[in-house]
């Protein structure tokens, strides 16, 4: 399955029309005195739709891809102009304001810190002032994970929006044309928590996760190790080709899309689709595990696909993932 204009056309439309809502909305934040309880637009001008800061801007690199990839959709222009409304100077700095307020440093992290960075990186793919307006969020964000990694003694395994190797496959990408030396930090962190990783037992999916923690990890493994990553693939999950153990290849169950943690099992078949084409791609067409990888991605991006749209509790964030199965994160 691949991406087509229909899907940019109903991904782009759908979060358009989430994107500026402010009701409902969950903030991360410290109240610090009464004068913080304030409505989300005054403290993320741009930031404040889609239920959620970090969905808010994954939604924006979303349609700011699909502009990119799709310029003559009509929904395209829609997008540029929202986007020269919303992504300039004057609101990026109330943005990073933010991040200056006490107890802010854990803001976000790190599941947010990446995927600005993302929509930073697709921002400079476009002929708009959008990425240098952008640029110096990007810039607090990615010295916060220069700032967080080497304290960071153990990895975060989890299957949410805390997991570390998901956020480090977003920021390296960012990192590897902008900031070397992040990329190194990246590199060396990864393989302290995960080289020596072996015989995975995937006890996954817990209830609520959208992420993967055996296949977030192995796709960040992919970038880091390169050449090597085969043969560390064989040792961490030895009895793939056997699709084993058999909860990586077996989409999940959604019983309830209106509950928005059980709704994440959505988001869990979409991000695997793209552990999965990743793995399978980095392994090589004579690889055993190929051919069962891909039929998983397929799988798991067939039972997630038709439900992006429908429910607000997934609609607001569900076709950013969709868009990485079907179209992954490369340029």
């Amino acid at each position: 399955m691949t991406l087509t204009p229909d899907h940019a056309t109903r991904f782009a439309t759908a979060t358009l029309s989430h994107l500026g809502r402010e009701y409902p909305y969950k903030m991360d934040l410290v109240l610090n005195g009464s004068e913080d309880a304030k409505p989300p637009r005054e403290h993320h001008p741009i930031f404040h739709g889609s239920f959620d800061w970090h969905s808010c801007v994954h939604g924006w690199w979303q349609i700011l891809r699909l502009a990119r990839r799709f310029p003559d959709l009509p929904v395209a222009a829609d997008i540029r102009a929202r986007a020269d409304a919303m992504l300039i100077p004057e609101k990026v700095a109330r943005e990073l304001a933010f991040l200056g307020r006490p107890y802010a440093a854990g803001f976000e992290r790190p599941y947010g810190w990446a995927w600005l960075l993302a929509l930073h990186a697709e921002a400079e793919r476009h002929g708009a002032p959008w990425a240098a307006a952008l640029e110096p969020l990007a810039a607090a964000f990615a010295q916060r994970f220069h700032a967080f990694l080497p304290k960071l003694t153990y990895p975060l395994r989890v299957g949410t929006h805390f997991n570390i190797a998901f956020a480090l496959t977003l920021a390296r990408h960012w990192a590897e044309a902008r900031d070397p030396a992040l990329v190194a930090l990246i590199d060396a962190s990864a393989r302290r928590w995960f080289a020596d990783d072996r015989d995975c037992q995937a006890w996954e999916p817990g209830g609520d996760e959208f992420l993967s923690s055996a296949l977030s990890e192995a796709q960040l493994m992919t970038i880091v190790l390169g050449a090597d990553f085969p043969a560390w693939f064989d040792a961490f999950l030895p009895r793939a080709a056997d699709q084993q153990p058999a909860t990586l290849f077996t989409p999940a169950t959604v019983s309830d899309r209106s509950d928005g943690k059980i709704a994440h099992l959505d988001g869990l078949n979409l991000s695997r689709a793209w552990n999965w084409h990743s793995i399978a791609a980095a392994l090589g067409p004579a690889h055993p595990v190929t051919p069962v990888a891909a039929d998983a991605a397929e799988r798991h991006l067939a039972a997630a696909l038709p439900h992006v749209t429908g429910d607000y509790m997934g609609e607001h964030w569900l076709a950013t993932f969709a868009l990485l199965a079907l179209d992954g994160l490369a340029d």
